[in-house]
């Protein structure tokens, strides 16, 4: 019998809206949805990088404090860490989906990266490590 070690699945992030979020990682990012009726209004839908990797359980929030929450669960710092193969490629195909990039790529001893927003303004590195 394989045992699995345990690992990260899923991080929850707080969004506004169910279906704004889902297109927006789906359309903007290139994101695999998985959508699943929960009832009662509620929904698990997880979003993941078309290379794997954690998913996102967006989580629609349920009250003030989860409002609150939306766009800074990080504090104004990177939040997410979103890796590539091709900076080049990615960048100039989520600028053509309408994402917003906060600089310009930047070439780091750790890689090529340039931070941009989600539609909440939670902040990523699109990343391609050296």
């Amino acid at each position: 019998m394989s045992r699995m070690p345990p690992h990260i699945a899923a991080i929850t992030l707080v969004i506004e809206d169910y279906d704004t979020a889902l297109c927006w990682y789906r359309d903007c990012l290139g994101f695999i949805v998985k959508d699943r009726d929960l009832g009662g209004g509620k929904r698990w839908v997880t979003v993941t990088p078309p290379g794997g990797g954690v998913a996102l359980l967006l989580g629609k929030a349920a009250d003030d404090r989860q409002s609150a929450a939306i766009g800074s669960q990080s504090g104004g710092r990177v939040f997410l860490f979103l890796h590539t193969d091709d900076f080049a490629r990615d960048h100039a195909a989520m600028s053509a989906a309408g994402v917003q990039f906060l600089e310009a790529p930047r070439h780091e001893p750790y890689g090529v990266v340039a931070v941009f927003e989600d539609l909440y303004g939670n902040r990523w590195d699109l990343l391609e490590p050296a």
